[in-house]
C-alpha cells in the first residue's frame, strides 16, 4: 500500500493583501514583504509563488535583477522556503493594454515576450524550473478587434520562444475564460492542453488549474484536475471557492460547496498528486471586512479545510464505493456521500 502523500502548501505574496475591490479603497495597511516571507512557516507553508515584479522590479536592468533575486533567494533560505514558480505579470504594464502575446502592435509583443524571457531567466536564479503563464489580456472586449486564428498562434510561438530560452524551464499554463478579457482566447484547461502538444517540446509544457476558473468556465475543477492527471500534465493548482458564474471571488477553499472541495481533493488524492513534488497551491483573498489583525486567517483556514478533506477521503470505504458503482446504485452512494461528509 502506499504511503500516504505529505502535501506541500504555497501561496502568492499578493494574497496577504490590502482589502481594496473596483468599488472601493484599501481598508488595512500594506504588509512588508520581509514580513510576509516571514509568515509562511508560522502558517504552515513550504513555499512561495511569485509574479517576476514581486522578487524584483519589472524595469531593473540585469546586474541589478541578478543581485536583487539573491537577495530574495536568501530570504527564503533562511526561511527554509522554496520558490514554486514565477509568472510574468504581463496585465498591468501600459505596454499590455492590448494584450501581450497577442496585442495587435508587434512592438508590444516583443516587449511581452522580453520580459516573459527575464522572468524565465528570475527563475533560474531563484531555484525553480516552474514559469505560469496566466494570459490575462490574451482576448479581446469584441471579437473583431483581433484576428483569432492568428492570435492562437502567437501564442504557441511565444511559448516555443521561452522553451528554446532556457532547455530546463516548464511551462504551467493557467487557463481562465474571462476577466479581465470579455473572452480568453485559451478559457479552459483543455485548450491549453491543446496548444501544449503543438509546442516545440510538449514534455515542458504543463497545466496549472484554478478552482474559481473552472468555475467559471462551467466545469467542476476535480474533471479538469482529473483530465490534466489523464495527460500527466497537472503540475499545480491553486485551490479556492468561487459562488457562481461572476468574477473571481478566490473564497476560502471549501466555503461554498463541500462536496465540490470533497471530489477535487477525491480526485488528487487517489491520483497521487502530489508524490512527484507537485504542490498545494492556494489563491484565495480575506474578506474585504477582515481586520488586520486577521489578514492570513484565510491562508490557514484553506489549508486545514484542504487537510480535513484528506482525512474524509482518506476514511472512505472504498469497497463500498466499489459495491455501489458495480451495483449501480448511485442513489445510496449519493447518501453515503453526502453523511460522510456530515461526520455520520
Amino acid at each position: 500500500m502506499a504511503k500516504p502523500t505529505k502535501y506541500r502548501f504555497t501561496f502568492g505574496p499578493w494574497n496577504i493583501s490590502q482589502g481594496a475591490d473596483p468599488f472601493g479603497p484599501v481598508v488595512r495597511k500594506e504588509v512588508p514583504f520581509a514580513q510576509k516571507i516571514r509568515a509562511y512557516k508560522k502558517l504552515g507553508f513550504d513555499g512561495v509563488q511569485f509574479h517576476d515584479d514581486d522578487v524584483v522590479p519589472a524595469g531593473w536592468g540585469a546586474a541589478e535583477t541578478e543581485r536583487g533575486v539573491a537577495k530574495v533567494k536568501k530570504m527564503l533560505d533562511d526561511e527554509g522556503l522554496f520558490c514554486e514558480f514565477i509568472a510574468p505579470r504581463l496585465w498591468e504594464h501600459p505596454r499590455t493594454i492590448d494584450g501581450g502575446y497577442t496585442a495587435n502592435s508587434a512592438s508590444d509583443r516583443r516587449y511581452a515576450i522580453d520580459r516573459s524571457k527575464r522572468a524565465v531567466d528570475i527563475a533560474g536564479m531563484i531555484g525553480t524550473r516552474n514559469l505560469v503563464l496566466w494570459l490575462a489580456r490574451e482576448g479581446s472586449y469584441i471579437r473583431e478587434s483581433k484576428d483569432p486564428v492568428a492570435a492562437v498562434g502567437r501564442i504557441v510561438d511565444a511559448m516555443n520562444v521561452l522553451l528554446d530560452h532556457d532547455g530546463n524551464i516548464r511551462i504551467l499554463c493557467e487557463a481562465k475564460p474571462n476577466e479581465p478579457m470579455d473572452q480568453s482566447y485559451l478559457p479552459t484547461c483543455g485548450h491549453m492542453m491543446g496548444v501544449a502538444y503543438r509546442t516545440v517540446a510538449p514534455d515542458r509544457v504543463g497545466i496549472l488549474i484554478e478552482s474559481a476558473h473552472s468555475i467559471l468556465a462551467g466545469l467542476d475543477p476535480s474533471d479538469d484536475m482529473a483530465y490534466a492527471l489523464w495527460h500527466g500534465k497537472l503540475w499545480s493548482v491553486h485551490l479556492n471557492d468561487q459562488n457562481g458564474l461572476k468574477y473571481d471571488q478566490d473564497k476560502m477553499f471549501g466555503s461554498v460547496d463541500l462536496r465540490r472541495a470533497f471530489n477535487t481533493v477525491f480526485v488528487l488524492e487517489t491520483a497521487g498528486y502530489g508524490r512527484a513534488g507537485e504542490c498545494v497551491g492556494l489563491d484565495v483573498k480575506a474578506m474585504r471586512t477582515t481586520k488586520q489583525a486577521d489578514d492570513t486567517k484565510h491562508l490557514a483556514n484553506s489549508r486545514r479545510m484542504f487537510l480535513n478533506m484528506v482525512e474524509v477521503v482518506r476514511g472512505l470505504d472504498h469497497s463500498r464505493l466499489e459495491e455501489y458503482r458495480a451495483t449501480r446504485d448511485y442513489e445510496a452512494l449519493d447518501l453515503y456521500i453526502c453523511e460522510l461528509l456530515m461526520g455520520r
